[in-house]
């Protein structure tokens, strides 16, 4: 018989049955986590990695959703590569709307919310107004701003006529360069509201002491905000312009229903000349829907989009140690 059990206090046998009893609530923990949790993770496989497989499995294929698929190998890549023109035309659109967010977007909301982020009602109005457009879908807002730009008795043309600026109305969606002018304004009057709630964020964030030292010591509104504000707002700007570029590249519903590729597809986003191929919904698309060529260009597409954000990563790796 042993009779070690007999050596042991009262007090340790007391301890080790609450460490066992702890124990076993983190095992019933973890199982209640894993159970809350399977719900995501049931989503992300039926809604997340199995359409990626799906893609990735069809680019080989030729497929249009009726007859039996084909295996083609990278026949679909080439094709993309070498006899595909509107496509690369769709990801330079992309790249300069990315590029409207950047350079327009970012510093107009930044501008804004210097001057709205002290408290008081005149300032909570303007930052609700500011805001609102980002709740509407931004297929609502194509459809508005196709009847504000419309080249027949468009609200815009009216009011340039009206001012003087011009003496005949324009046709917006005529030419590539106004009907991406139009396509630029849109999507930052949408989206703007949400790049100024995340300045004026980090605007509240930074010590008042700061900028109070640096008025004792003479420094200009201007010298504050340069050496100040845009230091201490190095780290959520690295966060807005990560979502311009994810953001401006993966735009779809706003193109779609404000141009729709005019003039003669011209206005093409990546994602709206995919979605043509997936859907057959356009002339683009004389033939029925090409599912294997639409997967390959979707790969392709994400390639893209990964390297510019693998690439930016990169670059402001520093930002955070202004």
């Amino acid at each position: 018989m042993n009779t070690n059990y007999g050596r042991c206090s009262f007090e340790s046998v007391v301890r080790i049955m609450k460490e066992l009893r702890r124990q076993k609530r983190r095992k019933d923990d973890t199982k209640i986590v894993y159970l809350m949790i399977s719900p995501m993770l049931l989503g992300f496989v039926l809604f997340v990695l199995y359409p990626i497989f799906y893609v990735l499995r069809y680019a080989l294929f030729e497929y249009d959703g009726i007859a039996n698929p084909l295996f083609v190998g990278l026949d679909n890549f080439i094709r993309l590569f070498t006899n595909d023109p509107g496509f690369w035309v769709s990801v330079r659109n992309s790249l300069i709307l990315t590029g409207g967010k950047i350079f327009l977007e970012v510093p107009f909301a930044l501008i804004l919310s210097n001057l709205l982020n002290r408290k008081s009602w005149i300032n909570s109005f303007f930052r609700t107004t500011f805001f609102m457009p980002t709740i509407i879908s931004s297929a609502i807002v194509g459809i508005v701003f196709s009847i504000l730009f419309a080249g027949f008795n468009g609200i815009v043309n009216n009011l340039l006529l009206e001012v003087g600026w011009i003496h005949q109305a324009i046709d917006w969606f005529r030419y590539q360069s106004s009907a991406m002018l139009v396509m630029i304004i849109s999507m930052i009057w949408s989206n703007f509201g949400v790049t100024m709630v995340f300045f004026i964020m980090g605007l509240q964030s930074i010590p008042g002491e700061l900028y109070e030292c640096a008025e004792i010591d003479g420094a200009n509104k201007f010298k504050q905000f340069a050496h100040i504000t845009v230091p201490m707002l190095a780290p959520i700007l690295q966060i807005v312009l990560m979502l311009a570029i994810v953001d401006g590249m993966r735009l779809t519903d706003l193109p779609l229903v404000l141009t729709n590729g005019m003039p003669g597809g011209s206005t093409e986003v990546m994602m709206t000349y995919i979605f043509k191929y997936f859907f057959s919904t356009d002339s683009l698309v004389a033939t029925a829907s090409q599912y294997g060529y639409a997967s390959a260009m979707s790969v392709v597409t994400a390639v893209i989009i990964g390297a510019l954000t693998l690439v930016y990563v990169r670059i402001s790796r520093n930002m955070k140690e202004f």
